[in-house]
């Protein structure tokens, strides 16, 4: 029998993860400290008031083991665009426009060179998400950070903080059964699931491909797919929250489809089936080449870990679906009906004709 591969097996264990955020718990105790009124909380984090009806959204995200595969190939003009969208994309869960970004990169050497092609990516993310980039930190720790080649070593972490008015937040605390999921479509495998995609993907890492193969169903070298940058969503979502009312807004990154089990421990009673996917050829190639390994990555793995087709998703009355869909397709977004809320309190998935419960 082929073995079964999961995240945990490329060095990524949800139950350790999962059990070691209880200890954020503690973090509570700040909240006294809220110059401006209460701390609110939303399914995927807190923002806090800043005087009148405004709040802000503060958060940081990082891109991850993707600046690995940068690394490969020597290419990082791109790589600064990840790390705009992880962090801007989850400002927009609350409907908050973001304001700035600010980035935090760890470096083997500050090569002039180098930190020129990470700004690249990093102004035109930012060009995208219409914010400025207000600072930022690089430092160079050669005894932390290793490099696949000398001096070219990274990592990249970014903040992101937006603005939203009281009346406009986009609690989640309305989902109910009946509404219906619109997903936003990605532009492939986005910067999550990186560690377990590129131990099977390239031979670098003891995968099965080359990085400047081209596989059957690619139309260009499996490596500058894989660095295809992650979308960045801020000007559909806040063009149809404008127009729409939105009950919740959903970051489809790391723990893929679990993410909305945020929403199904906040409002209660609730659950989601999802059953419209058409994975892009690079996540449909991560199950081929673990079978060309003598291994399998299961189809319920793969909605654990990738956003298998749709990068973000919105919560819409059923009756305000087609504006919706039709205000985001007026954006350039691509946008479709992927799923509904009902009352199971569970996450389904109707794919391949299976039914996979996620848990």
């Amino acid at each position: 029998m082929p073995r079964k591969l999961t995240y945990a097996d490329a060095g990524v264990n949800r139950e350790l993860r999962a059990e070691s955020k209880k200890a954020l718990k503690i973090l509570e105790e700040t909240y006294r400290f809220s110059h401006y009124g209460e701390v609110v909380e939303l399914p995927y984090g807190n923002i806090f008031p800043f005087g009148g009806d405004r709040y802000l959204d503060l958060v940081i995200e990082g891109v991850g083991t993707k600046v690995l595969v940068a690394q490969l190939v020597d290419k990082y003009d791109t790589i600064g665009i990840d790390g705009v969208a992880m962090a801007v994309n989850d400002v927009i869960r609350s409907g908050a426009k973001p304001l700035a970004v600010v980035d935090n990169i760890h470096a083997q050497v500050s090569d002039p060179a180098l930190v020129l092609e990470w700004m690249k990516g990093v102004t035109k993310g930012a060009k995208e998400a219409g914010c400025i980039v207000s600072g930022g930190e690089i430092g160079d720790v050669p005894e932390l950070i290793r490099g696949l080649a000398e001096g070219k070593g990274f990592d990249m972490i970014f903040a992101a903080i937006g603005e939203i008015l009281k009346g406009k937040i986009i609690s989640g605390r309305e989902t109910k059964p009946g509404d219906v999921v619109i997903g936003l479509r990605s532009s492939g495998i986005h910067s999550n699931g990186v560690t377990l995609a590129r131990k099977i993907l390239f031979r670098r890492w003891g995968g099965r491909h080359d990085a400047h193969d081209i596989p059957e169903g690619l139309d260009r070298e499996i490596v500058y797919e894989f660095l295809e940058p992650t979308k960045i969503y801020v000007k559909p979502l806040l063009k149809v929250a404008e127009e729409i009312k939105l009950k919740a807004a959903v970051h489809i990154t790391g723990d893929a489809y679990l993410k909305f089990g945020c929403l199904t421990n906040f409002s209660k009673g609730i659950g989601f089936e999802f059953n419209n996917f058409r994975p892009q050829p690079i996540l449909e190639l991560i199950q081929k080449a673990a079978s060309e390994l003598d291994g399998t990555i299961t189809d319920e793995e793969m909605f654990k870990t990738f956003n298998m087709g749709w990068g973000f998703a919105v919560v819409v009355d059923k009756t305000d679906v087609d504006d919706a869909i039709d205000v985001l397709e007026k954006t350039e977004t691509q946008a479709e009906e992927i799923g509904h809320v009902n009352d199971s309190e569970v996450i389904k998935i109707v794919y391949k004709n299976k039914s996979i419960i996620l848990e």
